[in-house]
Order: C-alpha cells, then structure tokens, then sequence
C-alpha cells in the first residue's frame, strides 16, 4: 500500500511525533509498503511530489531523537515564511489524497486537537486513529473530566481555571497543575505548597489559556491501551526520579515499565473495565490509551485518554501489545486495517 506516515507539526510534542513517525515508517517499510515519512508543517518541495511513493529513499535518515526539553518551536515557524496562512507544508494534502492511508504520528496541538482530522474528513483521505470529535473532546483535559463523571469512571477531584480569572474554591495540597490541552506532561508541576503552586500556574499558562487543578494521588502509574474497544494487558510506570513528566517519559532508563502489571487480578480487571468504558464514553474509534493512577489505598482513579498514544523506542503501547505476542510490524498492521474498515 501507498502509506503517509504524516509526523512533526509545531506542537510541543515535535519531537516525540517524529520519533513516533520514524518507527512507524521503519516498521511498514520493513512489512514491504509504499511509505513515505512527512513533515505536516515543512512538507516536502521537490517538484516530483506526484511520484514520491516511487522513490527510493530513507525518509527517517535525518530525523533527531528526543531531548530532554521540549523542542523550540519558533525555530521550527521560522522555517515557514508561509506558515500563518497555511498549517499544512507544500504538497502534503496532494501526497495525502495520493496515498491508501495516512498514518497520523502527530502528538499535541493541530495532531490530537482534532483539525486535521476534520480536513482530511472533508477531503476524502483516509487515517489512522479517532475521529475529530473524539480527538477535540479528549484534547481538553477538562471537558474529559467532565465526561468520566458523568459516566461514573473515577476522576481525581480537579477544577478549571482561566488566565487572569479569579480562583473561586481551591484544592488542598499537595495539587497537580496541568495545561488543560497539553501532552507528554508539558506544563504539568506538583505543588506541594503556596509559592511552588504560584509558579506552577505560571508554567502551565505558558502553554494554554486554561489550565486544570486536581488532586495528588500518591501512588502507582498505570497505563491501559485500548483497541478497537478491547483492552490491552495493563503497564506498570515507575520513574526512578520525579514523576512521569517529559524528561522520564522519552529518555530511555528513566522509567521502569513492567508488563503485564504486577498487580491483583481484580485490580487488572477493573482498570481494564475502566479503559474500555471510557473509550467508549469519549466516542474513541480505532486505539486510544488510558493513563491511571493506584491510591496506596488501593483506589483505581483515570487521568485521561491519549488519542494518538506514542509509538517511540520508550512508548507504552507497543510494549503493552508485545505481552499479547504482537510485534511493532503487526501493531501497525492491525491500525491500518482497523482504519480501512
């Protein structure tokens, strides 16, 4: 098949979108397809675009790995002159329309939000992942909170707050501060007190205009993938400093993941019941992963939905669908296949 493995974008989460694409794009080319790696912001300016699935060339040669830091981002616009009047780099919806499928390696802002789903809907191209409802829903922190009350899927007890609103009820510390439309725990800070609280919500309102304050579960870090509406075994995450933000979650060593969990079976069972549920509370479609917090009371809570799970040398899933017996190649495989029906 002619495949788009479509990666990068502006988001905070450039660089985890690229190494997610380059697996991907690796693991289809070794299973014998058509695929081409693509910038969804730089795009690709070489006047044979029209025959690109034809060339023979290493698309992921030149692609960096994770570093500790988010990437500049400014850099990045400063490579597009253009980049205010259109998102999308040149010829990335013709190569688009041209392929079977698009593979969405996306993370972040315009990836996850929803946007491009929309587009590609309007313009009859296939992808991989949920829909643009979905995907718009599970962006916003908040609004998912909102649906896992609703459905009875325990939450921790959090609030919104806007920038420059004033807080009406406060949360008790120790709290947990998080851009609302973040990912890979950029702009997330624990607060165990008044002043680290102040500059958490500094930090979080640097990425978006809204952000949520929830309560710290102190506890175990779990993990359960979801595909097409069937759990996957759950992941255990134990950084060996901090929390989980972005530094433990991409650089290898930082974390150990045990897979299947070393957890009672009834508590497998009821995360797993949890995931499923609230894949299809959130209208998911296609694979999704639910991140979850264990209480040292033993108290199931679920963060949140990741429309768009990573799929980096250190990313959860794959490791998740590896304790099933399936491999890289296959998991991409059953995306792709779930995507066409």
């Amino acid at each position: 098949m002619k495949i788009v493995v479509l990666a990068g974008g502006i988001s905070t989460e450039r660089d985890v979108s690229l190494s997610t694409g380059s697996m991907i794009y690796r693991a289809l080319k070794k299973n014998g397809h058509k695929a081409v790696l693509l910038d969804v912001y730089l795009g690709y300016e070489g006047k044979d675009a029209d025959a690109i699935f034809e060339k023979d060339e290493d698309w992921a040669k030149e692609m960096g790995g994770i570093s500790e830091k988010n990437p500049d981002i400014e850099q990045v616009k400063a490579m597009r002159p253009d980049g205010d009047k259109n998102f999308f780099g040149p010829n990335v919806i013709s190569i688009c329309q041209a392929a079977d499928v698009v593979f969405m390696a996306l993370h972040g802002e315009n990836g996850e939000n929803g946007k491009i789903q929309a587009c590609f809907d309007l313009m009859g191209i296939t992808y991989t992942g949920t829909d643009y409802v979905s995907s718009a829903i599970c962006m916003d922190k908040g609004i998912t909170k909102d649906i896992f009350k609703s459905y009875g899927i325990p939450s921790p007890v959090g609030i919104r707050l806007k920038k420059g609103q004033k807080q009406a009820e406060k949360i008790p510390f120790p709290c947990i501060v998080k851009a609302c439309c973040g990912g890979s725990s950029v702009g997330v800070c624990i607060a165990w007190k008044e002043d680290e609280y102040e500059a958490a919500l500094k930090e979080a309102f640097q990425y978006d205009e809204e952000v949520v304050i929830e309560q710290y579960i102190q506890g175990r870090e779990f993990s359960v993938g979801v595909m097409d509406g069937r759990a996957l075994p759950v992941i255990e995450i134990a950084p060996i400093q901090g929390f989980y933000d972005y530094k433990n979650k991409y650089q290898a060593g930082s974390a150990i993941e045990t897979c299947p969990a070393q957890i009672p079976e009834e508590k497998t069972k009821e995360m797993q019941g949890y995931a499923e549920q609230a894949f299809k509370a959130l209208r998911l479609k296609n694979y999704a992963r639910m991140d979850f917090m264990m209480s040292e009371q033993g108290d199931v809570y679920c963060l949140e939905a990741n429309t768009l799970p990573g799929m980096t040398p250190t990313s959860l899933l794959p490791q998740e669908a590896a304790a099933e017996g399936v491999s890289f190649g296959e998991l991409c495989e059953k995306i792709i296949a779930a995507a066409l029906r």
